[in-house]
């Protein structure tokens, strides 16, 4: 029996998603891109992306006999309407800490899993049994790209994905299937010369328009990076803890990102709180506190390096010195010297301002590269209100 994708879409409203589109699976195109951005070293120690070779492009490899993906899009703004505002203002309180928006709430990887499931489920129930994978940023998939092709958006120049009705504060959710389905039709791209997301980044990282630098983005520093983070980059980190929104929050677009609480909504009191708070954790204190919380995966020690940096560009007050020094004698070299660093900026001296490094001149820009955290943002620029979407 054929599916209609008006079926496809009323189903996956059903299981709580957005939005869903289908995709042909021929991404032959898209190789000398990916090539060209893993050549160049962006990918820094993210050795999985390298690993599997061209797996991230054919799916054939990887799920033997694919020919579509049915591509879908879960919200995850959070629910106050003023969200922005109140991210811009954490950014610049520095004794209090700033997650990323998407990891405030529950572990979206299992919630979307989950909920493609389902929808496979409801798939399986029309049609029979058929051949599947689900996956939501755990394997070679390139998941921004298929859902670009599944006419679920375009790709900014920060290489996020964007929908003109949501702006680009959504997870993706990818069903690899042996199911032939019609692709969905592709929408054009609404930039236009707005360069706000390129503009905001701490860190210089966007080096071209949609070209991501991982090495420098804060999400990959606080996140992906298991050892020291750049000396050089740390000022720019301010107090952000777990990945950077910056070049999300810059962008016009994401006037229009629908709210979206229960599951997502902040737990265990990570919204804005006191970076000295979340430093005094013990190891027990962070598996308690963010079980279920995707910042868990980054463990206890690298939380505690992101936390140092974080107070060591909060201005040095006494509070601030007096938690610094508590962990000075920590058992981890890593956080020793973080610790070390921190307490070297304290006396007397205010944080030092952000310094992106310009971005080299004539990169070529390829917007079939993946992105280093997927639909999870980088960046910071100036709180000011964006100019009405290109």
């Amino acid at each position: 029996m054929d599916l209609r994708i008006e079926q496809l879409q009323a189903w996956a409203h059903e299981c709580g998603f957005a939005s869903l589109g289908v995709a042909d699976v021929d991404l032959a195109d898209a190789e000398p891109g990916l090539l060209a951005w893993l050549a160049a070293g962006f990918h820094g120690e993210m050795d999985y992306m390298a690993r599997h070779g061209m797996k991230r492009a054919r799916a054939g490899e990887l799920v033997p006999g694919t020919v579509s993906a049915i591509m879908v899009t879960m919200d995850y703004a959070p629910a106050d309407a003023a969200w922005v505002e109140h991210a811009w203002a954490t950014l610049a309180d520095g004794e209090r800490a700033y997650v990323s928006r998407y990891a405030l709430g529950r572990d979206y990887h299992k919630v979307v899993r989950a909920r493609l499931q389902r929808l496979a489920g409801r798939i399986e129930a029309q049609v029979g049994p058929f051949g599947y994978r689900v996956f939501c940023d755990s394997a070679p998939v390139m998941e921004a790209e298929l859902a670009r092709r599944a006419g679920l958006g375009w790709r900014g120049k920060h290489t996020l994905l964007l929908d003109a009705r949501r702006g680009s504060t959504f997870f993706l959710g990818t069903l690899y299937t042996d199911l032939r389905l019609p692709a969905s039709a592709q929408v054009g791209d609404h930039c236009g010369r707005c360069t706000r997301c390129l503009d905001a980044c701490p860190t210089g990282a966007i080096v071209a328009p949609y070209r991501v630098d991982a090495r420098r983005c804060i999400s990959y520093l606080t996140i992906e990076l298991h050892g020291p983070i750049p000396e050089a980059l740390r000022p720019a980190i301010g107090n952000r803890i777990y990945g950077c929104d910056d070049c999300q929050l810059a962008c016009p677009w994401n006037r229009y990102a629908q709210p979206q609480g229960g599951e997502f909504a902040p737990r265990a009191g990570l919204d804005a709180a006191a970076l000295v708070e979340l430093f005094a954790w013990s190891a027990a204190d962070f598996e308690a506190r963010l079980a279920g919380s995707p910042i868990r995966r980054i463990g206890h020690e690298r939380w505690l390096r992101n936390i140092a940096v974080a107070l060591g560009n909060a201005g040095g007050g006494a509070s601030v010195v007096a938690a610094l020094r508590t962990r000075a004698g920590d058992p981890s070299p890593m956080v020793r010297e973080h610790v070390a660093w921190a307490l070297g900026r304290a006396p007397g001296r205010a944080p030092a301002p952000p310094v992106a490094q310009s971005r080299p001149a004539g990169q070529a820009a390829h917007r079939d590269e993946p992105n280093p955290v997927q639909n999870a943002g980088s960046a910071a620029g100036s709180p000011g209100r964006p100019p009405d979407p290109p």
